[in-house]
């Protein structure tokens, strides 16, 4: 038996796929994805024990004093809802819906493409759709009656923030083609 030949199994007719390298990888793949929950999993978990806590009253009724605490807190001298509990508001609802967004999307990515896969189609869609979106805002930006914030704003200062998302946009699209290149052609050299 020689050296060369060996790690083939070429030579020997009893040597199974365990014997070739890609045989050792698709081995130790099997072997570490039963060690324990991955974090997808883990977050899977969660959600399911907050949805069933949500049908317990006692932990619906301390959600909703939590809920009102920091979200509903009133300021003494003008009886409205204070700017603290108006930006937590904000950046709750902005945390959440990126997160129902991106997360739906790439977990099913995730299901049928793989980990790494699945990562890059999600961001170079997401960054994608973020320069069409920009690039209509900012041919077709708001006309006509501005809210009173936006007084003596030019067209193009109007503008500008799109402008520079957009770029930013484009710049990561582009990223992410240039890895998703680099991917393809990993994967066609195995």
């Amino acid at each position: 038996m020689s050296n060369r030949n060996s790690h083939s199994g070429l030579d020997n007719p009893d040597s199974n796929l365990l014997s070739s390298h890609e045989g050792v990888r698709t081995w130790n793949r099997l072997v570490l994805d039963q060690s324990g929950l991955s974090k997808l999993e883990w977050l899977g978990v969660l959600g399911i024990i907050i949805s069933v806590l949500a049908f317990i009253p006692a932990a619906r009724g301390l959600l909703g004093d939590f809920y009102d605490s920091i979200f509903k807190q009133i300021d003494e001298t003008t009886g409205e809802v204070n700017s603290f509990s108006i930006a937590a508001r904000g950046v709750l609802i902005t945390v959440v819906s990126t997160v129902a967004f991106l997360g739906s999307g790439l977990l099913l990515l995730y299901t049928n493409l793989g980990r790494r896969l699945a990562f890059l189609v999600a961001g170079a869609a997401t960054f994608g759709w973020m320069v069409i979106g920009g690039s209509l805002f900012i041919v077709y930006a708001p006309r006509g009656l501005r809210p009173r914030t936006f007084e003596g704003l030019n067209a193009f200062q109007f503008r500008v923030p799109a402008i520079a998302m957009t770029l930013g946009a484009l710049v990561l699209f582009l990223m992410f083609l240039v890895a998703l290149e680099k991917y393809e052609k990993e994967s066609d050299e195995l």
